[in-house]
Parts: structure tokens; sequence; C-alpha cells
């Protein structure tokens, strides 16, 4: 199952691991990317604390944690080739994954229908 935040963050619900990265609608708003900062593992976070850092030629920005948790994983290809998250954001590029606190959590995000909504 895949859910979205209004920060366009989306995650991919695997048990109590949420696989997180940033929404295509990101991807083209940020331009091409030229740096990823991303958390540490063991590192956990509050709902909407700021969890990994992009920049491009335009802007930086932080990248949320959609939901509070423990990273158990990151994706070293994103930092060392940034522009893979313009390329595949919502696939190759996913940026680190969650165990989630409280799996129930991940029920009042956005579905996809909604975030389509949310960005039309």
């Amino acid at each position: 199952m895949i859910k979205f935040t209004a920060e366009h963050e989306w995650l991919k619900l695997d048990g109590d691991v949420a696989t997180v990265g940033i929404t295509r609608h990101a991807a083209d708003q940020l331009g091409d990317l030229v740096f990823v900062e991303l958390p540490e593992v063991g590192a956990t976070f509050k709902k909407d604390g700021e969890a990994a850092t992009v920049e491009s030629v335009k802007a930086a920005s932080d990248v949320f944690c959609p939901l509070d948790g423990e990273i158990v994983e990151v994706n070293q290809a994103i930092v060392d080739d940034p522009s893979l998250v313009n390329s595949d954001p919502q696939g190759a590029a996913w940026f680190f994954k969650l165990k989630l606190a409280n799996v129930a959590d991940a029920d009042a995000l956005l579905d996809e229908a909604a975030y389509k909504e949310l960005i039309a």
C-alpha cells in the first residue's frame, strides 16, 4: 500500500517498515538535484521532523519524516547520484526505510486519489 503526505513524501508500507521518498511532483518542482543528505541509520524522528535535505540548482528543501519511527536503512545510491531522484523518484530513488512506532498512524495519510487532488 502506498500513502502520501501533504508535504510531498510517499510511503510504501511493508509490515511495520515504510520505504519513504519524495513524489514525482516534488522532484519536478525542485528541478535537477545536486545534493542529497540522508539521516543516520538508528536515528529516531517524530512525525514531520526534518529527516533529510535535498538541494537543487534552484533551492534547498527538507524532506520530512512522515510518521514517528526509527531509520533502519538509507539509500546511498541517491547520495552518490542525486539525479536518480529526478529520473525515478517513486522507485529506485527512495530516501530511507522507517520502522514505524505505530503502523496504524499511516491510516491518517493521503491515498493516491487524495494526493492527486491536492496537487491538481
